[in-house]
């Protein structure tokens, strides 16, 4: 097998838990005008409809600002902003029509596309429109008439779930009908919001300039929890640096997460492939705004063995691990604790207590080769030395050949072999060489 295919098997093999996840779930998917614009859009509703295949149920929400601002300038007419709010006038909701109506046939042009060598051959995916937004008007605010700008006063949930159900995308516009039959210009981040809430969706996804955010070294950041987020929207030189697009998007997302939305996503419009990889890899391509951590610190189980066993069978087969049979992991898995992410093991460490002498072993202590960049051995070790502690244990002692200064540069010192505990110096492997570190962790 040469590498590409071997790459595409592996990609598949790491991608079916997602699929399985995904599918029945309902994504409410923000598309900006943006998007809609770059080079990449056409590879963008071919994944979105690959989604659909997979039997994702899509809203999708149409975001159109570049659009109208262009079609505005071509009539050689001009808005007024409150804020980043339009104040639509009649002549300029005539043009939001047009500029919507160009953009959502576009959209229904690419998902119908069925040549024989296109991404959608034989898909057959069909596009329902309607009133599923019912507006109000914006009205008066601070002495400012909004006009034909509204904001949504409720969603027709139960038209959209009909239609979900019938195997159909939802497409909705940045445009709202009122109870009184008027047409209302409303943001599209709003109604992307109103729609996850009342549909209780699974995720939102919002196409951004950016891959995502980043950290202050210029890092994607791929979790953020919503108190972190708040943080950064409270942060000058995070405001300054970061695009304006992207700001918002990230406010509309943690507005959903304060609403209940458990996983919202911010991808690359500009990153070919970004969506998939985002939900159908573990590592994605953006940032999730998430209301709990995908990746958490546990004492492992007996079902964890399987996990243990691939992540330790490397190290073991080069000499660095001592092996372990299948039967020991299961008799001592409590003195086990795993890092998972996404329900893969990708780090464990094991503590061995010698209680006579208030001492433990840290054994085992494994972090999976594409995960050893990101503090995973750090939060394993505070973790074994929580359990240390809540065990009566005043030191910490570890074996080693290969990490003798990664544990130096966390405060293990050398130590000699007369400082083991009597039951471990018994059983010591003096063929094995390895250096004695110990480190005290009573403060």
């Amino acid at each position: 097998m040469d590498r590409s295919a071997e790459d595409l098997v592996n990609w598949f093999r790491q991608s079916a838990p997602y699929i399985n996840a995904h599918r029945g779930k309902t994504f409410v998917v923000m598309l900006s005008g943006e998007a809609s614009s770059s080079g990449n859009f056409s590879n963008i509703i071919q994944d979105i409809a690959l989604l659909k295949t997979l039997g994702v149920k899509i809203v999708l929400v149409c975001g159109a600002r570049p659009q109208i601002d262009g079609l505005i300038a071509a009539h050689q007419h001009s808005c007024l902003f409150a804020g980043e709010q339009r104040i639509t006038d009649e002549r300029s909701l005539n043009i939001i029509k047009q500029a919507v109506g160009q953009i959502q046939m576009d959209i229904e042009a690419q998902l119908s596309m069925g040549l024989v060598n296109s991404p959608l051959h034989q898909a057959h995916i069909n596009v329902v429109r309607g009133n599923f937004v019912v507006a109000q008007p914006i009205g008066v605010e601070d002495g400012i008439d909004f006009l034909h700008t509204g904001k949504v006063r409720r969603i027709n949930h139960q038209s959209i779930k009909r239609q979900l159900d019938h195997g159909e995308i939802v497409m909705v516009s940045p445009l709202g009908v009122s109870v009184t039959g008027e047409l209302f210009n409303i943001c599209s981040e709003d109604i992307t919001t109103e729609i996850a809430v009342s549909l209780k969706a699974d995720k939102v996804i919002y196409f951004c300039p950016e891959q995502g955010i980043h950290n202050d070294k210029g890092q994607l950041v791929s979790e953020l929890l919503p108190d972190t987020a708040n943080q950064l929207m409270r942060s000058e030189p995070f405001l300054r640096e970061t695009d304006k697009d992207t700001l918002r998007y990230l406010r509309a997302a943690i507005q959903c997460s304060d609403r209940g939305i458990d996983r919202c996503h911010l991808v690359s419009y500009q990153q070919d492939g970004a969506l998939l990889q985002e939900l159908y890899t573990r590592d994605g391509s953006g940032t999730q705004l998430v209301q709990y951590s995908y990746e958490r610190v546990r004492e492992a189980r007996l079902d964890d063995i399987n996990g243990i066993i691939e992540l330790i069978r490397p190290l073991e087969e080069e000499g660095i691990l001592v092996r372990r049979s299948r039967e020991l992991l299961e008799m001592e898995i409590e003195r086990f604790t795993i890092v998972e992410r996404d329900g893969m093991i990708i780090g464990c460490a094991a503590l061995y207590a010698f209680e006579q002498e208030n001492i433990g072993e840290l054994a085992c202590l494994v972090s999976h080769p594409q995960y050893r960049q990101a503090s995973r051995g750090d939060r394993l070790l505070q973790a074994i030395v929580k359990r240390a502690r809540q065990q009566g244990l005043s030191k910490l002692f570890v074996l080693t050949t290969k990490s003798i200064h990664w544990f130096r540069e966390r405060g293990f010192a050398p130590a000699d072999f007369e400082d083991l505990p009597t039951e471990k110096q018994a059983i010591y492997n003096l063929q094995r060489r390895s250096k004695i570190l110990m480190m005290d962790i009573t403060h």
